[in-house]
């Protein structure tokens, strides 16, 4: 069974690390280009708000989500930087704590959610515990661009089994996303966790089979590195295919990070 108070908690980690470092940088710094093409961190921290606050109307205000959901439909190529803009047009201080507010409330609503709920989403509804495992791959991912474009290395940490296990279980959407139809040939995961063990995800009975360090798989699979940079193996066609179309959240794939656009891990 999912620990859900555990998840939350690691999700606030996770929030609150970013916002800690953003508290941090120069005024200037937030208009630095990110590795996504045409986004600042402005833009990236903007993102996490207005999402964080979507998580929230959903969870408190079904009719509310609906709204928003209908706005995505009508216009679906622009409504992700067309939601965004009133938040990107205020300064860094307040988009920080207008981010900040949210995120805590996100949690708050999260913990306190009645057993069973399904909340709503831009695809099918998932349980409270899904959505702070989305929320947190969201945040880690889009982290991750911001860090890449001050040029700090952080630490790996526990909280990125998360996101190996989002990954493993939302494989078929890689495909989907695509056009293509998912293989049925089951991959199991061995990957190197921060702490130099070891985690197994998957069919024991798998033949295809992933390995490698954690850090670059979720790098990999939130499209933050191209498969190219890293030292990640795959055994089986299937696992080799996966490393290159997989993808960790929802919506199309984007262009995600050429190859040797940054050096191996």
């Amino acid at each position: 069974m999912v620990d859900t108070h555990a998840l939350i908690e690691d999700l606030r980690a996770e929030q609150e690390e970013l916002a800690a470092l953003l508290g941090e940088i120069h005024l200037d710094d937030w208009s630095r280009q990110t590795p996504a093409p045409g986004w600042t961190i402005t833009d990236q921290v903007a993102h996490l708000a207005y999402f964080d606050q979507a998580a929230l109307t959903a969870i408190t205000d079904e009719e509310g989500f609906g709204r928003i959901l209908s706005e995505a439909i009508a216009d679906p190529e622009r409504f992700v930087d067309i939601a965004a803009a009133p938040l990107v047009a205020l300064s860094p201080a307040d988009l920080l704590a207008k981010w900040r507010k949210t995120s805590a409330e996100l949690r708050e609503a999260m913990a306190t959610a009645p057993a069973g709920i399904r909340v709503p989403w831009f695809g099918p509804p998932m349980s409270v515990a899904s959505k702070a495992t989305a929320r947190l791959m969201e945040t880690w991912a889009h982290g991750q661009d911001v860090l890449d474009a001050l040029d700090v290395v952080r630490r790996p940490s526990a909280r990125l089994r998360h996101i190996a296990h989002l990954a493993l279980r939302v494989r078929p959407y890689s495909y989907f996303a695509r056009g293509l139809e998912a293989p049925r040939t089951p991959v199991r995961l061995e990957l190197t966790a921060p702490d130099g063990g070891t985690w197994r995800m998957g069919p024991e009975e798998a033949e295809e089979v992933v390995t490698g360090h954690a850090l670059e798989f979720c790098l990999v699979l939130t499209r933050r590195r191209h498969v190219d940079d890293t030292s990640l193996d795959a055994r089986g066609e299937a696992a080799r295919e996966w490393l290159r179309i997989g993808q960790t959240y929802a919506g199309g794939p984007g262009e995600g990070r050429r190859p040797g656009q940054f050096a191996k891990s």
